[in-house]
């Protein structure tokens, strides 16, 4: 028998618990920012692209040297690749101060290991340049092309990363020092967490200092000045509030067959049969003789097909008025059913409206 235990039955249980304001809130208006850029790895062994647009950047690096090609010539090399660049500029960074940065090949290079980035700007999404990266990449991947045209490779070769290797050039204006409010916003919208973070502020400042606005943001009345907010913030963050209990929500990886179940989910009177059909074609080759000439005949070959269909024995299961996540499991466990028929058990309740979950399917 196949117990559901054996694809990964996991119990999301989102009872209440407190947690630090911290970690389930950002503030309004810190937050990190995305840069990007392009530039050119240079130092490779043979493993670099051969992109038109590669050999036009190889070509424009040297003239900024002050190397000029002859007419005709083409900058090619097998050593260089073209890279885009991407790296998160922190909240609050200031110019000097360094970042990662991830070069990933847009060209036909093969691999990037041992290559070197050449200086390169990282701009954002306002086109401004915030960072300048340089740096030698580690690559956690590794390609091996053999001379009959096989290749192995292991992990990702064509992407490489630089620790620490873009220095901040430019501060990204921020919202935090003004105004008399500070805005948390909670990362998972919830109307009864939101309201217990209310609760827990005006408790330890006093009525009136935080108000909802929504599912999500609570605004609190905070001080002008920057030291002083910095304080304030320090203060709020480290709170702990009772968070409010998740909706019931079933989870379902069809690629896998993981099934997550809610500990809220319920299901109407319902009466489930299950049973599975199997259909197996199978063709025997079977030699019925010759062509008829003495010498050189050629053998016939006659396929012969067989069909089997088999059905297993049907199973019907009835669910009482409010059955919880636990008469679930040990139905379908009583039945022995697959990922797959679990999957279409669960469906088929969603579709029939005798269960009160959320679907997310990935």
């Amino acid at each position: 028998m196949k117990y559901i235990a054996l694809i990964f039955l996991f119990v999301l249980s989102f009872s209440a618990q407190a947690e630090r304001l911290k970690d389930i809130t950002s503030v309004q208006g810190v937050r990190e920012n995305q840069l990007f850029g392009y530039g050119l790895v240079i130092g490779l062994n043979g493993t670099g692209d051969s992109t038109a647009f590669t050999n036009q950047s190889f070509a424009s690096m040297l003239s900024r040297f002050g190397v000029t090609l002859p007419e005709g010539v083409s900058a090619t090399s097998q050593n260089v690749a073209a890279v885009s660049l991407t790296a998160t500029l922190p909240a609050f960074s200031k110019p000097g101060q360094k970042i990662d940065v991830t070069a990933s090949s847009i060209g036909n290079a093969s691999g990037l290991r041992g290559g070197t980035l050449l200086l390169s700007t990282l701009k954002g999404a306002d086109g401004a340049v915030y960072a300048i990266a340089q740096g030698n990449l580690v690559v956690g991947g590794l390609g091996v092309n053999g001379a009959d045209g096989s290749r192995s490779s292991l992990n990702i070769p064509t992407v490489g990363r630089i620790p620490n290797g873009a220095s901040v050039e430019r501060v990204v204006p921020s919202s935090f020092n003004t105004g008399d409010t500070l805005t948390f916003n909670l990362n998972r919208p919830d109307f009864t967490t939101a309201k217990q973070v209310s609760d827990k502020i005006n408790n330890l400042l006093g009525a009136g200092v935080a108000k909802t606005l929504d599912a999500t943001s609570i605004r609190v009345s905070a001080p002008r000045d920057p030291s002083q907010r910095v304080t304030f913030l320090s203060i709020l963050e480290n709170l702990e509030v009772e968070v409010g209990e998740e909706r019931a929500r079933i989870v379902i990886n069809s690629r896998t067959g993981t099934i997550i179940i809610g500990q809220h989910v319920q299901v109407s009177p319902a009466a489930v049969t299950h049973g599975s059909l199997t259909v197996t074609i199978e063709e025997t080759p079977q030699v019925v003789g010759q062509d008829g000439t003495t010498t050189g005949g050629e053998t016939i070959i006659s396929p012969r097909e067989g069909l089997e269909v088999s059905e297993e024995s049907g199973h019907m299961f009835v669910f009482d008025p409010g059955a919880s996540l636990n008469d679930i499991v040990r139905a379908v466990n009583q039945v022995g059913a697959a990922p797959g028929d679990v999957m279409a058990i669960l469906e088929g309740l969603k579709q029939a409206g005798a269960i009160n979950a959320d679907f997310v399917i990935i």
